[in-house]
């Protein structure tokens, strides 16, 4: 008996991962989807890009807001989990500093509908913002403060109003043909070079 339940305590968790990885091809298809095609893109797209069928994405996300939502989650959760990842990799704190801006105006530019979204009357998407703020606010901060430390940049930024510099920056991206939010941005981070 005893090795009959050790072989099922020890298949659990590979389900559980299999379903994490399930859902996290599911989620970047979707993100896919909602970048091509906008947050409106049909289920039938994103389960073909994923490999599932229909009823798997609504087994996991039974409306679109659940999924939206999920895919807003996800994404920001990997902006986030960047962060310290580009801090020990990177050859200078500004360098990762740098990355993790562009990571982030990603993020900020592909998300039009996204954002057209989250500014309905769905309750579902209320939290989102604060959520997003007090994930990236201190992942930011933590980038500052080691570019800071090691004499790259002004000792004075505060991570909140850099990034809402930066989102100030994306506004209209894509709108204009002859404006590049990314150079704007790039100018910006130079400009907080310790001189």
């Amino acid at each position: 008996m005893a090795d009959i339940d050790s072989g099922s305590e020890s298949s659990t968790p590979r389900k559980r991962a299999d379903a994490r990885r399930n859902q996290q091809t599911l989620l970047d298809a979707a993100a896919a989807a909602f970048v091509a095609s906008g947050v409106d893109a049909p289920v039938r797209d994103i389960a073909a890009e994923a490999g599932v069928g229909i009823g798997t994405i609504y087994r996991h996300f039974p409306t679109r807001a659940d999924l939206i939502v999920a895919v807003y989650r996800h994404q920001v959760e990997a902006c986030a989990a960047a962060g310290p990842t580009l801090l020990a990799n990177s050859s200078t704190p500004h360098a990762a500093l740098a990355q993790w801006i562009n990571l982030f105006v990603d993020f900020l530019v592909t998300k039009h509908g996204l954002a057209a979204a989250l500014q309905s009357d769905d309750p579902t998407f209320a939290t989102l913002h604060a959520s997003f703020l007090n994930r990236l606010v201190p992942v930011c901060a933590q980038l500052l403060d080691a570019a800071a430390t090691a004499g790259e940049i002004r000792p004075d930024m505060d991570a909140y109003e850099l990034m809402r510099g930066v989102g100030n920056l994306c506004i209209g991206a894509g709108n204009t043909p002859r404006y590049d939010a990314r150079r704007m941005v790039e100018l910006l981070i130079a400009g907080l070079r310790h001189h």
